[in-house]
């Protein structure tokens, strides 16, 4: 309940566009996603922008508070978005106090690293085609798990220039691409949902693997991590 009522008395809201963290900033608080969707991002000085990661509900946005001098990347809101903003005094303290959450971070962490391999190897070497079904593989799978068959809705919060930069596509070029997985999947995009009729047809397309999310392990992997802190998840 201390880490419940922490992130509630230090919700903040941020407005679509809105920078949370400005890369070069001293890291001040650690941000935690209560509802909406963070991106994280780079931008070169022709204001060419790739977004490097998304951050949703219940996730930490960095841990840069505890690593880093400088942050070498910037943070903002996808659309309308509450965090949790938690000073570096309190978190020193919710760490000390909750034996559960540092392992707890430590695994997310490790889990925001493999979904950061997967999107570099998304850009380098699937087709466009196989990049957006990719993507939507995985945003589904955050929010819904695999479905044993059949698909789904989900949230997707994403404009199409949003899913350009994230994929390393032109806006053009996107478009033309969720047109053509709509006439091979039946995939929909509309009022900020997903729709996937067939979930295993899509991701056989985009050759999806969901091994690197590591679905339904954080309780396992979270007792393991426990040990290199010197306590039990339990204690």
């Amino acid at each position: 309940m201390i880490w419940e009522a922490s992130l509630a008395r230090n919700a903040r809201d941020y407005s679509k566009g809105t920078d949370l963290v400005c890369e070069g900033e001293r890291p001040a608080v650690l941000h935690v996603v209560l509802s909406g969707w963070a991106q994280k991002y780079k931008q070169l000085p022709d204001g060419r922008r790739q977004i490097l990661a998304l951050v949703l509900p219940g996730q930490p946005c960095d841990l840069d508070l505890f690593t880093v001098v400088r942050t070498d990347h910037s943070i903002s809101a996808v659309r309308r978005l509450a965090v949790a903003e938690i000073g570096r005094q309190e978190a020193v303290s919710l760490l000390e106090q909750c034996p559960n959450l540092a392992p707890v971070l430590c695994w997310s962490e490790i889990v925001t690293a493999a979904i950061q391999r997967e999107w570099t190897i998304n850009i380098g070497q699937r087709n466009a085609l196989e990049r957006v079904a990719q993507l939507m593989c995985e945003i589904f799978a955050r929010q819904r798990g695999i479905p044993a068959s059949g698909g789904g809705e989900c949230d997707f919060l994403l404009t199409q220039w949003q899913l350009a930069e994230a994929t390393g596509l032109t806006q053009v070029h996107v478009n033309r691409t969720v047109q053509e997985l709509r006439r091979r999947c039946a995939v929909e995009l509309r009022n900020s949902r997903l729709f996937i009729p067939d979930f295993a047809e899509l991701a056989a397309l985009a050759a999806f693997n969901a091994n690197y999310l590591h679905l339904g392990e954080a309780d396992l992997a979270a007792d393991r991590a426990a040990s290199l802190f010197g306590r039990r998840r339990n204690a």
